[in-house]
């Protein structure tokens, strides 16, 4: 069973991520999903059900929307209130340690933006190291990311943009499925 974390700040009005997460609803897979900015909008985070919840869960999806190159306000809170010293890190935070780390995540903007000559710089890779230290420092296996950009609805229909989510989800869903097999 995996660990979904969802981190949407406004799930009611997502089109992009609402759509993965019924497509993983719908992939047959065994998923708790915990919607932390609707569980926590106060950004109190409970530390304690947030850690057992990793503990049940071999495989934990961070889902959420890329704000400003990064993650949400409210993930960032989740992961310095919950990521703890004794837990996730340090000489006796080991409670992470072989667990996968799987990012998903919805980018606005068209692909072609992201790139050195590109009106952001850079390519969406290079704004995911932040990730990959995060479970490198906890002792997780860090999966590469799974994104996809064109989610702006300024930019792309809702037809448009549920699609790409279902190919998303479809792709997340088959990695999750080989990710517990092994």
């Amino acid at each position: 069973m995996a660990l979904i974390i969802l981190a949407h700040p406004n799930y009611a009005q997502s089109v992009a991520n609402r759509a993965v997460i019924n497509g993983l609803q719908g992939s047959g897979l065994d998923l708790e999903i915990r919607p932390i900015a609707e569980l926590y909008s106060n950004f109190q985070i409970d530390v304690a059900a947030e850690q057992q919840a990793l503990l049940r869960h071999q495989t934990i999806v961070f889902q959420y929307p890329f704000y400003w190159y990064n993650m949400p306000a409210i993930l960032k809170q989740w992961f310095d209130c919950v990521f703890t010293y004794g837990f996730a890190y340090g000489s006796t935070g080991s409670q992470l340690k072989g667990k996968n780390f799987v990012a998903s995540f919805t980018v606005g903007a068209p692909e072609r933006e992201y790139h050195t000559l590109g009106e952001h710089h850079f390519p969406v890779a290079e704004f995911c190291k932040n990730l990959a230290q995060t479970a490198y420092y906890a002792q997780m296996n860090f999966v590469p990311p799974f994104w996809f950009h064109g989610t702006s609805p300024a930019l792309y229909s809702a037809d448009e943009i549920q699609a790409k989510a279902r190919g998303q989800a479809a792709q997340l869903a088959a990695k999750l499925q080989a990710l517990e097999a092994a």
